[in-house]
């Protein structure tokens, strides 16, 4: 059985006061705005959610406050991004009690499993909660790749239905399909090959740019599924030079501001990060602008 998740799926920021405190009423705005533009579905505290900047109570109190804005219209998500194995089962479990309606499980964080220890965090995680749960794999951002070989021994469990699939590498989507047909949903999760991915059979997309610009988003995920190429591709192409961004070190700090020029949310970050500044913060704010003058749903240029 498979999830039924597809379309766009925005790894939604977490909306912070001046005091850096949590700003709930925003965070709830931003999550409802975007289920408003048209998404099919939410993550809730992935990399964008600043999901390993908040204590453990804030987890919970914004994944409760998500699926109570939500209210069904569309799957809640939640990242499951923690520094240890005992750490993510008790996420898990709660985030089930709460509400959500699947999980996006992470390896751990810090430390840098063998095959068998990935395996085995994954599969204790997935035995303690019947949540579906899509497995994350970023290679350039954990240091450990979630290979074939890993999948191949986690695919008897049951509620592992699908894949994140981050590596910069296009051919891991038909290596994937070509290795287990249907067993996991397949989703592109990095930006600037989003669609690659949707084009060689990704169900959908994770998304980071979409918090800045989501009707461009669901219009390239909708032009893809309908074969409509020449608009995707167009679409593709104005986008891109902001979708870099996700693949880049500062990516969170890059979205939030994108988000706040254009409206949607405010830049503050928790430290270690810093918002931008300098010549990177006129970089991005110079891009943002271009996209917003020139963006395909504003000239009458895209379906």
């Amino acid at each position: 059985m498979t999830t039924g998740w597809k379309g766009v799926f925005p790894a939604v920021t977490t909306q912070f006061n001046e005091d850096l405190s949590v700003d709930l009423p925003s965070t709830q705005r931003v999550q409802d705005a975007l289920v408003n533009d048209g998404v099919n579905g939410l993550i809730v505290m992935g990399t964008c959610g600043e999901n390993n900047s908040l204590d453990p109570d804030e987890k919970r109190t914004i994944l409760k406050a998500a699926v109570e804005v939500v209210n069904g219209r569309v799957p809640v998500v939640t990242g499951v991004s923690e520094f240890d194995t005992r750490r993510a089962v008790a996420y898990a479990r709660d985030a089930e009690k709460l509400g959500a309606d699947g999980l996006m499980l992470l390896p751990a964080m810090v430390y840098v499993p063998k095959p068998e220890e990935l395996i085995a965090h994954f599969r204790t995680v997935a035995e303690a909660t019947s949540l579906p749960i899509m497995l994350y794999n970023n290679p350039p951002a954990y240091r450990v790749n979630i290979g074939v070989d890993v999948l191949k021994v986690l695919a008897d469990v049951p509620n592992i239905k699908a894949v994140k699939e981050s590596a910069p590498d296009p051919r891991r989507f038909t290596d994937l399909i070509n290795a287990f047909g249907d067993r996991f949903d397949i989703f592109a999760g990095l930006d600037d090959v989003a669609l690659e991915g949707l084009m060689l059979g990704a169900k959908g997309w994770v998304s980071g740019l979409t918090s800045a610009f989501p009707e461009e988003s669901v219009q390239l995920v909708a032009a893809a599924e309908h074969g409509d190429w020449e608009t995707a591709r167009e679409i593709y192409r104005w986008f891109m030079p902001l979708l870099h961004l996700d693949a880049e070190h500062d990516l969170v700090q890059s979205i939030k501001l994108a988000e706040q020029i254009m409206g949607r949310g405010s830049e503050r970050v928790r430290m270690p990060r810093l918002p931008l500044s300098g010549a990177r913060r006129a970089e991005v704010t110079a891009m943002v602008e271009k996209a917003a003058a020139t963006r395909p749903s504003k000239l009458g240029k895209a379906a």
